[in-house]
């Protein structure tokens, strides 16, 4: 028997909690996570939400900033947009529960006394946070928030496996739902919706080398893809410059607010080397600071660099952040008396699925919000602290516009998923290894650094993977594990064909055989959808 909701909600970060709070006011909603509600790329996030606060920042100057970091490819329109409603939605937040960090001295409720700092990128301090724990206290009210809500239904631990066209069984085209993998026993459940919202962030499991969660493996943007979704810039993959080096570490971010508070970057022998990489030295934007250090390390042979915090106090270290100090004092790193060691990591995916101003994709009855999207935000580079803003303005543009669109009679009901002659595998060592496979071809052909030779052999291992992941796909009964796969493969495919398209160097994107900008041949956004190849539709 199908499940029916309102709306169908996929992933349960910010942007999709932000969306189900706002819809269930009128409409029932049913969020499907595939681990446990706060297992998030949300819950990882440190530094903070990006919202103009204080009388001497402005909306102008927060614009300005996010255009010099979207290196041209930012929509002007969106961009302000999404700056002028940050305010608001901060003090949403705060009415909903969350707790920020406050001024020295100053704990009553008003927004004056909010600690702001500042990131690399930033013209003013206007990030809002938490200590260094934003996100998890971010997911943790709007977690307990969706929790006692009673028109929303959260399916943990359960997976999308693909979007239900209603075309496909004999009506007009129209994204009705999805069909559900619950993961503990494998039964699949078709969750028939009015509205269907993707919400499933990012694909960082993509590359070898992540800050993201386990559960980061572009399920959206796949899915929607597959059901013939605009998706565009996928070459604009965000690489976090400071990610904790340590053998026993797992992806575990060092924010870039330790930079905006005085941290310097340092080469082993102690020289400051970012003031000859840009003129903002330690505060240039994160695709400057990558690309720094990718050829630091490269140029001198060394695993690290080392992130400098001897500016600062101890005290004001230990105070300012908590989780940081204690997560390397695990690995015998004391952040207050010496260097950390640093590498880069992939962390942000800037491209997605093409959405409008309210979340709409070009396929009817599909939304996307979040890191799922490309909304014309970001551009070429994202600027720090602007992702949580992109959740929260959009989760809530999203339900206000699906709420004001005449609701539709629900269709029948889909068929039930078909196993067909499927079977359990017994040779689960197949998906591990072409997991393992992708990831590292990825990290080494398609990383900071990219080149035309490089992306052609990451495009012919892609392809024969595609053909092994489709046999495998249909002979066996389907895992969350090989959904992954399937996923994170179609997710690499985009990534390189979006790649091999631009010849030029910009933002996220740079690769050494077309290192200069080309404005007057790619000033635009790389547009492609199944079955075409890649082209530019201009912006300005």
């Amino acid at each position: 028997m199908a499940i029916h909701c309102d709306y169908l909600v996929m992933g349960g970060g910010i942007a999709g909690l932000t969306f189900a709070l706002e819809a269930a006011r009128d409409a029932d909603v049913v969020v499907v996570t595939k681990a446990k509600l706060d297992q998030s790329a949300t819950s990882n996030a440190q530094g903070g939400i990006a919202a103009v606060l204080d009388p001497s920042d402005s909306f102008e100057k927060h614009v300005s900033d996010t255009l010099v970091a979207g290196r041209g490819l930012s929509h002007d329109d969106v961009v302000d947009m999404v700056v002028r409603d940050g305010p608001d939605r901060i003090r949403e937040l705060m009415a909903l529960g969350a707790t920020f960090s406050r001024a020295q001295g100053n704990g009553n409720g008003d927004e004056a006394a909010l600690d702001l700092t500042k990131e690399g990128g930033h013209s003013a301090r206007r990030v809002v946070h938490a200590g260094d724990i934003t996100g998890r206290e971010v997911q943790r009210a709007l977690g307990e928030a969706a929790r006692r809500n009673p028109r929303i239904r959260i399916l943990e631990n359960h997976m999308a496996i693909d979007l239900i066209d209603r075309a496909k069984f004999g009506g007009a085209r129209f994204i009705t739902g999805a069909y559900v993998l619950e993961q503990a026993t494998g039964a699949v459940h078709t969750v028939v919706a009015r509205a269907t919202v993707l919400s499933t962030g990012g694909a960082g499991k993509v590359y070898l080398y992540t800050t993201n969660p386990d559960v980061a493996t572009g399920d959206g943007v796949a899915m929607a893809h597959r059901a013939g979704a605009e998706i565009a810039n996928m070459e604009f993959f965000q690489f976090h410059p400071t990610c904790l080096f340590h053998p026993r570490a797992k992806s575990f971010l060092i924010s870039e607010a330790l930079r905006g508070e005085g941290g310097v970057l340092r080469r082993k022998d102690g020289t400051a080397f970012m003031a000859q990489h840009h003129a903002q030295a330690d505060l240039a934007p994160r695709d400057v600071v990558a690309r720094a250090i990718d050829y630091e390390l490269k140029r001198t042979g060394e695993d690290c660099v080392w992130l400098d915090m001897s500016a600062r106090s101890p005290e004001y270290l230990r105070e300012r952040f908590p989780t940081i100090h204690a997560e390397c004092l695990k690995f015998g790193i004391d952040l207050t008396h010496e260097p950390i060691p640093v590498v880069p990591a992939a962390h942000y995916m800037c491209g997605g699925v093409v959405v409008d101003a309210e979340g709409r994709s070009s396929v009817p009855g599909l939304w996307a919000i979040g890191e799922t999207t490309c909304s014309g935000l970001h551009g070429a580079n994202r600027l720090a602290s602007n992702s949580l803003l992109e959740g929260l303005v959009y989760g809530r543009r999203a339900a206000l516009a699906t709420r004001a669109e005449q609701r539709r009679t629900p269709s029948p009901d889909p068929p039930d998923w078909d196993v067909g002659e499927a079977a359990p595998s017994d040779e689960a060592v197949v998906v591990a290894h072409n997991w393992d496979e992708l990831r590292r071809f990825m990290w080494n052909y398609v990383g900071i650094v990219r080149s035309d030779k490089r992306l052609s052999r990451a495009a012919r291992r892609i392809a024969l993977l595609h053909e092994e992941i489709r046999e495998y796909y249909w002979k066996h009964l389907v895992t969350a594990d090989l959904l992954e796969l399937r996923n994170l493969a179609d997710v690499a495919g985009l990534i390189v064909a979006c790649a091999q398209f631009r010849h030029e160097s910009r933002g996220l994107h740079y690769t050494i055989d077309h290192p200069a900008t080309d404005d007057a041949g790619f000033l635009g956004d790389t547009l492609v959808w199944r079955g075409s190849q890649p082209r530019l539709r201009r912006i300005h």
